[in-house]
């Protein structure tokens, strides 16, 4: 599994300020300000992702997606728990697999596969299942949305 301590060049840092998202390191064994899950989880304050070196590279992801999917009102106000409804959340794991290739070292392919080891379920059995053969209204979401083209291409804009 990969981790923001494997990243070894800006990349990930390169692709969260293309969103306005800043990243801050967290010292080994410190908590993390705004982790929903605790442990190494990522934390989200505001515009700012909070990593340590043992943070998996998916839950940074998974946390700046939510930052990138949710309104304007929302993100004001965001402190920990980044809120929305079931069809936010699958817009942000399809978000998520589609933003990995943009990190060194890392492929939507690999993301998906940590995903399932994480533990995200659905109902195809796997999240490249999913992504391939169900995530039809996680696409529509985003697209309507205006953060990917039909190509799946990012927009670089967050929700308004």
């Amino acid at each position: 599994m990969q981790t923001f301590g494997d990243i070894k060049d800006d990349s990930l840092a390169a692709l969260m300020s293309r969103f306005g998202i800043k990243i801050h390191a967290v010292e080994p064994g410190e908590d993390i300000p705004g982790s929903h899950f605790g442990d190494s989880e990522a934390g989200l304050i505001d515009s700012n992702l909070y990593l340590r070196a043992d943070t998996p590279t998916h839950s940074a992801l998974h946390e700046a997606c939510h930052y990138i999917c949710m309104d304007n009102q929302r993100r004001e106000h965001l402190h920990t728990d980044a809120g929305g409804g079931y069809d936010e959340e699958n817009a942000v794991c399809y978000l998520q697999i589609v933003l990995a290739k943009w990190i060194t070292g890392n492929s939507s392919l690999q993301l998906m596969n940590e995903m399932n080891d994480w533990g995200y379920t659905f109902r195809l059995g796997s999240a490249l299942a999913w992504f391939k053969e169900d995530a039809e209204d996680a696409k529509q979401w985003l697209l309507d949305s205006e953060l990917i083209t039909p190509d799946n291409t990012p927009t670089w804009k967050t929700r308004h």
